[in-house]
């Protein structure tokens, strides 16, 4: 009989290969699968999203806030000018100021002066004014969008910055915040640098005597030459300035002072009806055909 302890058995390790059960799975993650998203990066990653796709742009940069403001310098010169030709003319310091803070139209407010100064009734200087500042309408049309969110108050208040500085500036930004920022910086700086130049011009009209000796009755014409140019690029510019100029010349000796200025705008009826370029009519494109689908030709044959 044997003795042996039969607890030996159990105790003692085993002496034969251990089987294989599979691979042993590592404490590592698997690179291969794909992160899962913290809550945290869901709202920096909305957050960015959202500030590079605002419906509404980025804001006025700096640098064109500074032209702006540039601008603004360049056009009080003119206000400066018109202050000492308003005074020579006739008006006193404080109509010259209550017309620029009311009107402010510069070429409305040198063609009053104009009509005026050479003796002109004052039909005929409100004509020339309207005139001039109809094409105020058209900047209102194409910057109604920039401005609609605002209320009635802010639209109003609005509507008497529209100029051809604000509104140059406004439409030539990317997005609808640059665009009113630009307009509300541009109206901003040019009200009140056309403004207090009016002041120092029409308070030192006195001093400087006659304007003519410095060159500032120039001014008015060459307010009208800078509306004029940019539209002698078309034909139709073209012919309306051309006809205008003889209408002027032909009533320059027979009519009053201010009536061939109101008459000269005429010549834009000739231009619209004759010299405009005729409608294109919109073509129908036809997208390109896809190889793998077109038909087959007649040359064709299937294999």
């Amino acid at each position: 009989m044997d003795d042996a302890d039969p607890r030996a058995d159990l105790a003692a390790p085993p002496t034969g290969p251990i089987p294989s059960t599979g691979p042993i799975p590592s404490a590592r993650p698997d690179s291969s699968a794909p992160p899962v998203p913290s809550p945290d990066d869901n709202q920096s990653a909305s957050g960015a999203s959202s500030r590079h796709h605002d419906p509404d742009g980025p804001p006025l940069e700096r640098k064109v806030r500074h032209d702006i403001w540039v601008l603004g310098l360049a056009v009080g010169v003119f206000g400066a000018s018109f202050g000492v030709l308003a005074t020579t003319a006739g008006l006193t310091a404080a109509q010259a100021c209550a017309m620029s803070v009311l009107v402010f139209t510069g070429a409305s407010q040198f063609a009053v002066v104009g009509v005026i100064g050479s003796g002109g009734s004052i039909g005929s200087a409100l004509g020339s004014a309207l005139l001039l500042a109809a094409r105020n309408a058209a900047y209102g049309v194409a910057l109604a969008p920039t401005v609609a969110r605002r209320s009635l108050g802010r639209r109003l208040l609005a509507a008497q910055l529209v100029i051809d500085e604000s509104t140059a500036m406004a439409l030539a930004q990317p997005g609808r915040r640059a665009r009113e920022q630009a307009f509300w910086t541009t109206g901003a700086a040019v009200f009140v640098c056309w403004n207090v130049a009016t002041a120092l011009g029409a308070v030192a009209g006195d001093a400087i005597g006659d304007p003519e000796a410095l060159g500032l009755d120039a001014a008015f014409p060459a307010g009208f030459v800078a509306l004029a140019v940019p539209h002698l690029r078309t034909r139709a510019g073209r012919v309306a300035a051309l006809g205008g100029v003889l209408i002027a010349l032909v009533l320059i000796p027979l009519a009053p002072p201010g009536v061939p200025i109101v008459a000269a705008a005429l010549a834009v009826l000739p231009a619209v009806l004759f010299a405009a370029p005729p409608p294109t009519a919109a073509r129908a494109t036809q997208p390109p055909a896809d190889p793998q689908h077109r038909a087959a030709e007649p040359g064709d044959r299937s294999s």
